[in-house]
C-alpha cells in the first residue's frame, strides 16, 4: 500500500482542520473539512455547505475533490477528512465519489483521537465502478 508518511498524513489533517472554520452549517452545527492531495503534490481544501434542503447539501469531502478536479489534477493521491470529534469518516456518499477516481486513494481521518489511513478501497469494498461494468466475469 502507498499510505503517506506519518509527516505526510499529519500535514493533510492541519490543512483539512483549518478549512472548519469555513463551514456553513447553520443546521446540524456539524462542521467538516477536507484537504485533497492530487498526484503532482497541489492541496485543495474545502468545508462543508449545509442547505435547508437536507439532500442539497454538499459535504467537504465532494467539494475538496470537485476543486481538484475542475483545477485539471484528475490524478488524487489522498484525502483527509477532519471534525472536532474523536471519530470521522467519510460518509457513504463521499466514499463512492471517492471510489470514481480510483480505489488506491489514501483517506486520512480521525477514529478514537487516533490518525488512520485507509485506501478509498478498504473502505467501500466492491464500490460501484463504471471500470467494473464493461470487464467480462467468468
Amino acid at each position: 500500500m502507498n499510505y503517506l508518511t506519518d509527516t505526510e498524513a499529519e500535514y493533510l489533517l492541519r490543512e483539512a482542520k483549518a478549512t472548519v472554520q469555513t463551514s456553513y452549517s447553520p443546521y446540524s452545527a456539524f462542521a467538516v473539512g477536507a484537504a485533497v492531495q492530487a498526484q503532482n503534490g497541489l492541496v485543495y481544501r474545502a468545508a462543508n455547505v449545509e442547505n435547508a434542503s437536507y439532500s442539497l447539501t454538499l459535504c467537504a469531502e465532494r467539494i475538496a475533490l470537485g476543486y481538484a478536479i475542475a483545477a485539471g489534477n484528475k490524478g488524487i493521491r489522498a484525502i483527509a477528512v477532519y471534525a472536532d470529534v474523536p471519530t470521522v469518516t467519510p460518509c457513504g456518499a463521499c466514499r463512492q465519489f471517492i471510489h470514481e477516481f480510483g480505489e488506491h486513494i489514501v483517506v486520512v481521518f480521525f477514529h478514537n483521537g487516533e490518525i488512520v489511513q485507509k485506501t478509498i478501497g478498504e473502505l467501500l469494498p466492491y464500490g460501484f465502478s463504471s471500470r467494473h461494468m464493461y470487464e467480462v466475469g467468468d
